[in-house]
């Protein structure tokens, strides 16, 4: 039986009013790379704020590689590297030197931090770069430098939110090869914080925030088998006839989503021909997909995955 690395239980937190997470439960096994796939709101970054004893546990119980958050975060501290969203660098330090300061911070020195800044740097495609001056940087540059920052301590449980930002997708791919690289070479766990379908595909399993709650969890293959069906999406003038329509000839569920109808079915093809023999002048557009990881979200929530705004 794997490890635990990450065990949350019950987790709620709020900001004001504003409910961030609610009951919230998550374990993560070592050596995984384990997405939080959720809009801008979910309650991702929160999470992660959490995990890195920048927020305090207000509900709840959250351990990292055996450690109390609340009670040992020193202990969390040295076993966990983090890339949030919001930039750490200093802009006028070179790329070298912010890694060596940061190696400071976790008491390494001498020749060992030096071989560290090499080989990370060089991992990331950043070893031209050692004596740049970060405010010279691209901001996809950044990031990877950020990214090299977060792993300079060998840490066993690493934390990504929104890793992909400001990378190309060269970039991106390199990035998500190297991780690979951690997880199979070194044990390392990976938590990733995304809004990215593409990069939520990448993870071995998955958890979807909506709202500060945990709506499905599973591997992407395992979420996407359970819609059940092919995805038909459907437009017209009067959407709530329609709605009416194929509920009482077919006998089908449908959901609204904004200005279209979403109707979930084995043979969605066979589905299409039924539907538009049935309602040639009620339907004025109609399409067939595969079942995706939003799909999931729509089939879980009722709403869209950007239809959220709350922060």
């Amino acid at each position: 039986m794997s490890a635990t690395a990450v065990c949350v239980e019950g987790l709620s937190h709020r900001y004001g009013d504003h409910q961030a997470l609610s009951g919230f439960s998550l374990r993560v096994e070592a050596g995984r790379i384990f997405g939080l796939l959720g809009p801008n709101g979910g309650g991702k970054s929160t999470l992660f704020r959490i995990l890195s004893t920048l927020l305090p546990v207000q509900s709840g119980r959250v351990e990292v590689l055996g450690f109390d958050v609340s009670r040992q975060p020193d202990a969390v501290r040295f076993g966990i590297g983090v890339t949030f969203q919001s930039p750490s660098l200093d802009g006028k330090l070179t790329v070298g030197e912010n890694l060596l300061h940061q190696g400071h911070l976790y008491g390494l020195s001498g020749g060992g931090l030096k071989s560290r800044i090499g080989e990370r740097l060089e991992r990331l495609g950043l070893s031209d770069r050692t004596h740049d001056r970060v405010d010279s940087l691209s901001g996809g540059l950044k990031r990877r430098v950020e990214i090299a920052k977060g792993l300079l301590h060998d840490p066993a449980v690493l934390l990504l939110d929104e890793p992909s930002t400001g990378l190309d997708p060269g970039a991106r791919h390199d990035l998500w090869r190297y991780l690979d690289q951690l997880r199979q070479q070194r044990g390392v766990t990976i938590l990733v914080a995304t809004h990215l379908m593409e990069e939520a595909e990448k993870c071995d399993v998955l958890t979807i925030l909506d709202q500060g709650k945990a709506v499905a969890e599973g591997t992407p293959d395992e979420l996407r088998s359970s819609i059940g069906g092919d995805c038909v999406t459907l437009r017209g003038e009067n959407l709530e006839t329609l709605e009416t329509q194929i509920s009482e000839r077919f006998g089908l569920k449908s959901k609204r989503l904004g200005e279209s109808i979403r109707v979930e079915r084995e043979d969605g093809h066979e589905l299409i021909r039924e539907l538009v023999d049935a309602f040639p002048d009620e339907i004025s557009s109609i399409s067939l997909g595969k079942p995706t990881l939003e799909d999931v979200f729509i089939d879980r929530t009722g709403h869209q995955f950007w239809e959220e705004t709350s922060a």
